[in-house]
């Protein structure tokens, strides 16, 4: 049975210790899982792809045949590290403060509180004797919040993970997210020709070059086709930068662009489309592709996705299915064939926030369908 008292103070031990990323180091964090996970009795091994860095794979062996339980598994995956806790907060950033409810510190919604209720759901189910047939896998992995190109991508890539299912813990309120947008990430860098800023006309200003093409990159009407839970592709010029000083034409601009693009839409279009707005306006650019991520979905009437609604209803939850604007990590196990969704119980608002915090209540009850939809997978 879940124990609400060490799932609190669960959660507590995991905010207290730095993950802050970046820098970028969960080793003490990662040290604290290893230990609470072999006290259960599972098999227990990290895997890092940099010093300081590791990602912790515990495993509740199931009883079918070894290759058919591994096959069959489902995975669990929250991460371990959290965005910078910056100034200005009035409760303690590192989870000492409890107030009406409410945890605070910085991760208590993303994802220490979701790795918590992971990590009290497998106790529960040791506790309790429970023995699955098909493995269930908690992988609690490093660097999410800047790209996880240390975390779940190698894992997925080398063949570290291989589940039929994950369930990613990386969400809030109950939510369960089975639609994702895509992600283009890029810089544009505009190239012009200095000259005095008296005599401008002998010049080409790379920054008002640039402004142009993020004039007509706003203004852009990019063709996709309605979906129900998401709503349209979205443009964010994240950062600019550009010349020398103000009485000299700028021969150089560069700024970057976020770019959230819908299932169906063709990735080499969207690219297509910035490069062609980009050449309207000058020949001299560069577009620098950073991170690029597919748009993923997942049928409502998914077996998993329906059995997780259901167990979720048995423990007196109503969750409700929703589409991400943002990018989690579920989008990753599309290249795999492995089907995933998201879910979990921090609070909405919070995450990034200062005095971030989650409700008591809501990770309990989150605990408590995590179990329960362990145990109705492993008859699935």
């Amino acid at each position: 049975m879940v124990n609400k008292e060490r799932l609190i103070k669960l959660t507590q031990k995991v905010l207290a210790i730095d993950s802050q990323n970046p820098p970028g180091n969960e080793k003490l964090l990662g040290d604290f899982i290893v230990k609470e996970m072999k006290a259960l009795g599972l098999a227990v091994r990290t895997v890092s792809y940099q010093k300081n860095r590791p990602n912790v794979i515990a495993v509740l062996k199931g009883s079918l045949p070894r290759k058919e339980a591994a096959r069959e598994a489902l995975l669990l995956t929250p991460h371990t590290d959290v965005v910078p806790v910056g100034a200005g907060w009035k409760f303690n950033p590192f989870g000492k403060d409890i107030v009406n409810g409410r945890i605070y510190g910085r991760g208590a919604s993303d994802d220490k509180g979701n790795l918590a209720c992971a990590m009290e759901a497998l106790h529960s189910l040791v506790e309790d004797g429970y023995r699955p047939r098909k493995d269930v896998v908690l992988a609690a992995t490093a660097d999410e919040e800047t790209g996880s190109h240390l975390g779940i991508k190698p894992l997925l890539q080398k063949g570290v993970l291989r589940p039929r299912l994950a369930l990613v813990l990386d969400s809030v309120d109950h939510d369960t997210v089975i639609a994702q947008k895509g992600l283009f990430h890029s810089r544009i860098r505009v190239f012009g020709k200095k000259a005095h800023g008296a005599t401008n006309w002998r010049g080409v200003n790379a920054i008002e070059q640039a402004a142009e093409i993020i004039k007509r990159l706003k203004a852009h009407q990019f063709q996709f086709k309605a979906h129900a839970l998401l709503n349209h592709p979205t443009v964010n010029i994240g950062t600019i930068s550009g010349g020398d000083k103000v009485n000299m034409v700028a021969d150089l601009c560069e700024f970057s662009v976020d770019l959230r693009y819908m299932p169906g839409m063709d990735p080499k279009v969207v690219i297509g489309t910035v490069k062609k707005i980009a050449s309207e306006v000058t020949r001299n650019f560069e577009l620098i592709i950073d991170d690029l991520q597919l748009p993923y979905e997942i049928e409502p009437a998914n077996t998993y996705v329906e059995a997780f609604i259901t167990a979720a209803r048995k423990m007196g939850v109503k969750p409700r299915l929703k589409g991400s604007d943002g990018a989690t990590v579920i989008s990753f196990f599309q290249h795999y064939k492995i089907a995933a969704f998201a879910t979990g119980f921090g609070k909405s608002g919070t995450l990034h926030a200062n005095d971030e915090y989650a409700e008591i209540k809501t990770l309990f009850n989150g605990t408590r369908v995590l179990e329960e939809f362990i145990k109705d997978y492993d008859q699935i």
